[in-house]
């Protein structure tokens, strides 16, 4: 699978507030799925797992069978892929930018007088 389709089924994933609560929720540990079920009662169980299948198809849960149980357990590396690419170059450069233009501001005649 290339970078390009692994990113679309990241951020479709992301895209629907349901499964971006139910990663908050796994954040604080592995939670069962009904206890998924709990958190979101205005869901059936079958439309909880469907959530959680498209969760688990992009990478940001991995789901542990246990016994009757399944445990699902967040993934945040796909999260962090995303930062690296898109995130953290963008911040970069805004920070860049806003030390040029303060720079600017600084130097210009209307900020010397006032020191």
């Amino acid at each position: 699978m290339s970078i390009e389709d692994r990113d679309d089924l990241l951020f479709k994933a992301l895209g629907h507030r349901t499964r971006r609560t139910m990663l908050d929720a796994l954040r604080e540990g592995p939670l069962t799925t009904g206890a998924l079920c709990d958190l979101l009662p205005r869901l059936d169980r079958c439309t909880v797992m469907q959530h959680l299948n498209v969760l688990e198809e992009a990478g940001l849960i991995i789901a542990e069978k246990r016994g009757r149980e399944r445990w699902n357990h967040l993934d945040a590396l796909p999260i962090h892929g995303i930062h690296e690419r898109w995130i953290g170059p963008y911040a970069a450069y805004a920070a860049h930018m806003l030390s040029r233009l303060k720079k600017r501001v600084e130097s210009s005649p209307s900020a010397r007088q006032k020191a």
